[in-house]
């Protein structure tokens, strides 16, 4: 998970006196990946924990939070396909292993375009000693059904405080609020409003000036302490201030982000009930469940990275030795 499958390969060699080829080790590990994708839709690989684990201090009320997010990943495309084939084809001409090669190989097409975008799921706990995470190459209706199916697994509705930290995407709310509808609270990630205050702020006053720094913080002083509604009061203020179209286009904009987000931007009774109202673990397992996929010049087939992706989610869920030593028993 951490190297190419050319350097897999030398240090099998090297520790375990096992030698095989790259494609053999690529095939290894892909097929195991697809496998854990499989018995996880099935029901075998959960996430190991239940929401009755997630107290958020002994004796206290469990809490599991959830989140999602899309991540690009490089994929072939068919063009880069037809290339490598008839590479392939060139550098085997004349030898009898071409045609075996050739007929013995289902062809999968490539993607139409070099990046797509993958969803991810994750839950997990206060303390983050509980975390559970999961990938689809699929649409938003995939990732909500795999939402709802891992959810169940958690016995997510059995928490005393289940709530959503996301950046607001629509498609991310709607599937939580389809899939989900247990969920007490749905937050929007307090960094990713900052950013969007932020590029108003400079629309407004200026790249880097101070104005557009003072603005920025006023406004998320508002939210914080009071809510939306004193971020749309800021905002109406401004507006009457300026005459340029552009800066009044930014600021509708933001008056609009914020309007379609009201129940989100609750921060104030958010934090007096202790909740996060930060992104971070979802974040993080964006970068580390695609951290294999995304190497220099890397590209993927669709099932094969998203098969890849099954394994970093099973190791970064904690659940790598567990898998394993069930994948012994059933063996034995």
């Amino acid at each position: 998970m951490g190297s190419s499958f050319e350097k897999a390969v030398d240090n099998l060699a090297r520790v375990g006196q096992v030698v095989i080829g790259k494609q053999w080790m690529r095939q290894i590990v892909e097929g195991e990946g697809q496998r854990v994708n499989a018995l996880r839709t099935s029901g075998v690989v959960g996430p190991g924990w239940q929401a009755s684990d997630c107290a958020v201090a002994p004796g206290g009320p469990t809490r599991v939070m959830t989140g999602s997010d899309g991540v690009k990943v490089p994929l072939i495309t068919e063009a880069e396909k037809r290339r490598r084939r008839e590479n392939q084809a060139r550098r085997r001409a004349g030898r009898k292993a071409r045609r075996s090669r050739r007929d013995g190989r289902r062809r999968v097409r490539g993607a139409d375009q070099p990046y797509k975008e993958f969803k991810i799921g994750v839950f997990y706990d206060e303390p983050r000693t509980h975390q559970y995470a999961f990938g689809t190459s699929g649409d938003h209706t995939v990732l909500g059904k795999m939402l709802r199916r891992e959810a169940a697994k958690l016995k997510l509705g059995e928490a005393d405080e289940k709530l959503s930290i996301s950046d607001g995407a629509e498609w991310i709310r709607r599937q939580f609020q389809t899939q989900l509808p247990m969920l007490d609270a749905m937050i929007l990630d307090f960094y990713h409003l900052a950013e969007h205050v932020a590029g108003t702020a400079r629309t407004c006053y200026g790249e880097g000036s101070q104005a557009a720094a003072t603005w920025t913080h006023r406004v998320l002083e508002a939210v914080r302490n009071e809510g939306a509604g004193a971020v749309l009061v800021v905002i109406e203020e401004t507006w009457r201030t300026v005459r340029s179209p552009r800066k009044r286009k930014g600021l509708q904009d933001l008056r609009t982000y914020v309007a379609k987000r009201c129940d989100m931007l609750d921060y104030p009774a958010f934090r007096a009930r202790g909740f996060d109202i930060g992104s971070g673990p979802t974040e993080a397992f964006c970068k580390t469940l695609t951290a294999r996929l995304k190497g220099s010049g890397m590209r993927w087939n669709r099932r094969n990275a998203e098969a890849v992706m099954a394994l970093a989610a099973l190791e970064h869920s904690h659940l790598w030795q567990t898998y394993w030593n069930a994948q012994r028993q059933a063996a034995a």
